[in-house]
């Protein structure tokens, strides 16, 4: 079975964007192994804002990725080569799950990391820390959610001060 991993950048106080949906504070620190990040997976899972800021960044789709956009408002017919999901996500989700492959990246969106943390589909949380105090915006994970036990798997702290934790969840 696949695993969905929640792999994202977090500031110290637990924002993955800033108040006004900023991210020009996560350091692409060359001492981080992007290549390797990529090559673990073969599926990008997302919301629909988070698709939208990526869309409009101009990299909507990871090369050599299936994209699945969760959404009720996006017209599929508009997206060629990207999956969009309206309903049932938790099904969707279970169904991609299943299928032979690499393990699917749940990228950004803390809204439907919450969702599918609820419905226990995520497997593990990796959160690259970067040293900076944001003061507010989109939480790692939003309220309201419950409490969900995770242990620690490993962890790298990197000259620049970014500390990357990665976490199994518990079932």
């Amino acid at each position: 079975m696949r695993r969905v991993c929640y792999a994202v950048a977090t500031s110290l106080d637990g924002y993955i964007a800033g108040p006004d949906g900023a991210f020009d504070w996560i350091v692409m620190d060359p001492e981080i192994d992007f290549g390797g990040l990529y090559a673990r997976f073969d599926t990008v899972l997302m919301g629909r804002q988070t698709f939208e800021v990526a869309a409009r960044g101009g990299s909507a789709a990871i090369p050599g990725m299936k994209t699945v956009v969760v959404s009720r408002t996006l017209r599929p017919e508009d997206h060629p080569g990207v999956t969009v999901v309206a309903d049932r996500v938790e099904e969707a989700v279970a169904r991609l799950r299943a299928e032979p492959g690499k393990d699917v990246w749940l990228f950004g969106g803390g809204s439907l990391f919450r969702t599918l943390l609820a419905a226990r589909l995520v497997d593990a949380v990796e959160v690259t820390v970067s040293p900076v105090l944001l003061g507010g915006g989109l939480p790692l994970l939003p309220p309201p959610a419950d409490r969900t036990k995770l242990r620690l798997v490993g962890h790298k702290v990197y000259k620049s001060g970014i500390v990357s934790l990665e976490y199994a969840v518990d079932s």
